[in-house]
């Protein structure tokens, strides 16, 4: 009987705030949102213990350097400070009102936006999340808003705790984003998230998240191989083990429908991903509103080559915005327009 509830058993975190339908940000409504940049490569650790490790991650001709301080990497679940900052930074923006790099707010409005707990324990939690955020230190030359950064920065430039209250609870918080990750604020490259991302447990299930909804979107279907896969999601697993971990979210997404909007499958080595029904019904009504348009695959690749060291997705997305009508030949429009924001910002110019 224990072994058939267990299996019955929700692979998602309990819902601790039914009442929290939506983001507070001062009077304001906020959505969470992703930066791209991260949500494509391994910039944060899967581990739930201190990992201490130096990594380099290289692909297609961008390099990611991530140093961690005494107090490790910062971890997937410490990236819920990240999106709470960028959703109050977009929701700032979207009202057009001017925004900053500091943010001020309420722990506890963190706390239940990201589905966490409120007791001391978490307020602790809080406190060494700062703390793995600042102390990760991060080289690369992925471009962020045209911006192709070679020194060293953090996640965070500074977190300051204002008013504490005397059994240790933080009560108003005070966050510095570092320019990597406000650039990519400032220019849009962000992604919105669905908000069970906050109820899925494991580290694994968030990055694949991420990744599908970062490269799959809207598409009818993205694969890729396991070892790739892997790859992407900074996985220290050997590719045995890492299959049978991929494969039991499959399953466990199977038997529950836990993972928010896409749906996965094993085709031999080869993970297919594909949104599921109500995240394309969404989208296609969306859609419908304007006017479609539909991009070859050998496009994105070409656009890869045009665009080297740019986030071919997020200039897919600045594209769509540019655009007033639907051109004759989106393939080759979308590679013009690739071509012309590349010369565009050699000298950081705006489009």
């Amino acid at each position: 009987m224990s072994e058939i509830s267990k299996n019955d058993r929700s692979p998602l975190l309990p819902d601790r705030h039914p009442q929290q339908d939506l983001f507070i940000c001062d009077i304001f409504d906020a959505v969470p949102k992703g930066d791209i940049a991260s949500m494509e490569h391994p910039v944060f650790s899967l581990s739930t213990k201190p990992d201490t490790r130096k990594r380099r991650y290289e692909r297609n001709g961008q390099w990611l350097e991530v140093t961690p301080s005494v107090m490790g990497v910062a971890t997937v679940h410490d990236r819920d400070v990240l999106i709470y900052c960028i959703s109050q930074v977009m929701a700032t923006l979207n009202q057009g009102r001017q925004v900053a790099r500091t943010l001020r707010f309420k722990a506890y409005d963190l706390l239940t936006a990201t589905n966490r707990q409120t007791n001391g324990q978490a307020y602790a939690g809080l406190k060494a999340a700062f703390e793995r955020l600042r102390g990760t230190t991060i080289s690369t030359n992925i471009i962020t808003g045209g911006i192709e950064q070679f020194e060293v920065f953090g996640l965070i430039d500074k977190a300051k705790i204002i008013r504490e209250t005397r059994d240790g609870r933080m009560l108003d918080v005070e966050i510095t984003l570092s320019d990597w990750v406000f650039n990519a604020i400032q220019h849009n490259e962000v992604l919105t998230l669905n908000r069970r991302y906050f109820q899925l447990r494991k580290p694994l299930e968030r990055r694949l998240y991420e990744l599908a909804r970062k490269h799959c979107g809207h598409q009818k279907e993205w694969r890729i191989s396991l070892a790739s896969l892997r790859d992407k999601m900074g996985s220290l697993s050997t590719d045995k083990e890492f299959k049978r971990l991929i494969g039991r979210i499959i399953e466990d997404d199977t038997a529950h429908n836990h993972m928010p909007d896409y749906g996965f499958r094993l085709d031999g080595e080869i993970v297919v991903i594909t949104p599921k029904q109500g995240f394309s019904e969404a989208y296609e009504e969306n859609k419908a509103a304007a006017f479609p348009l539909f991009l070859k695959s050998e496009t994105y690749e070409k656009a890869r080559m045009v665009a080297r060291g740019y986030d071919i997705y997020f200039l897919e997305g600045e594209w769509r915005n540019w655009i007033k009508e639907p051109p004759k030949n989106p393939d080759a429009a979308f590679l013009g327009f690739c071509k012309k924001y590349v010369e565009r910002h050699k000298d950081n110019q705006t489009y």
